[in-house]
């Protein structure tokens, strides 16, 4: 039997790995377990870096050279090597975290059960499903859909209804705050962000498209979904007693339907958004990229100019 080498495999030059080549490294129990043995040893010392000897004492490994080469194949893009031993790459904490959140291992089903907020339809009760790792909200009485949007199974342990609805919403407004910025929630890579007449869904005649550059991922929407983060809709709100970081997206009809959206010129395309709150009202019109091109305050009857911006 070979014993723990001090020569562990070195840095190598980093190079670009297709999604095929990925997989077929993480495609290894040993590696994946490498990864895992990483993670709960950086967690116990609180340290990022764990030395060689320590990290294969975790892993349940006679031969060192079989451990060498694993740890080798991972370090280019999953691992990296310090002065104090070995930590982790970003892609190598995405692939633990999604271990960890069941996103490759995870299976649930739950509900229905209720959910807050009203049918923007027809105004009937909200039932949330769960299963096939995605989250459905949809109406009691007609059926429609007001939210369909994956969400890892790792989010439904230890809370409540109310509370996986909770992480429901920051989830989702967190990753649609993110693309509206042109920044993808999955990789970090550049968002390009259009508005489509094109669309299937019921209540919906305007849809935005989300597409990164980098890792293909997709996001669709109806317009209001991609303002909650925009500073005057933020501010009007908060003046009338709604705080939009933490009320249910869906229980407001502009982010999940054309409700509210009025189509003012198509060449260039140009749209208004009406948002009441209160008795009040707040005129938002977007170009075709979902720019603010302005904003206008309709209190008791009386227009007031707001600033615009995002």
């Amino acid at each position: 039997m070979s014993t723990p080498a001090e020569d562990a495999p070195d840095a190598v030059e980093e190079a670009g790995l297709t999604p095929a080549e990925a997989f077929a490294l993480l495609g290894n129990e040993t590696r994946i377990d490498i990864l895992q043995a990483l993670h709960e040893a950086t967690v116990e010392s609180g340290h990022e870096a764990v030395p060689f000897s320590e990290l294969y004492e975790r892993i349940d490994l006679e031969d060192s050279a079989h451990f060498n080469y694993h740890l080798k194949q991972l370090l280019e893009h999953f691992v990296r090597k310090t002065d104090d031993g070995y930590a982790f790459r970003t892609a190598g904490w995405k692939v633990v975290r999604s271990v960890f959140a069941g996103t490759f291992t995870g299976r649930a089903e739950v509900g229905p059960f209720d959910a807050p907020g009203d049918c923007y339809a027809c105004g009937g009760d909200l039932s949330a499903r769960y299963g096939n790792e995605v989250l459905t909200i949809t109406c009691d009485d007609c059926g429609r859909t007001a939210v369909d949007y994956p969400f890892p199974p790792g989010g439904l342990d230890d809370r409540t209804a109310e509370e996986f609805l909770d992480a429901f919403h920051h989830h989702v407004r967190h990753h649609y705050c993110l693309a509206a910025d042109g920044v993808c929630p999955e990789c970090m890579g550049r968002m390009e962000t259009t508005l489509d007449a094109e669309t299937n869904v019921p209540g919906r005649e305007l849809e935005v498209h989300h597409v990164c550059e980098r890792c293909d991922n997709r996001l669709n929407s109806a317009v209001g979904l991609n303002l909650l983060d925009t500073a005057p809709v933020l501010n009007f709100f908060s003046e009338r007693g709604h705080d939009l970081t933490t009320e249910p997206f869906w229980t407001f009809d502009w982010c999940v339907s054309d409700a509210r959206t009025t189509v003012l010129a198509e060449d260039p395309l140009r749209i208004r958004l009406d948002l009441p709150a209160d008795c009040d009202t707040l005129s938002v019109t977007l170009d075709g990229t979902l720019s603010v091109l302005d904003v206008c305050k309709q209190e008791a009857g009386a227009d007031v100019e707001a600033e615009a911006g995002t």
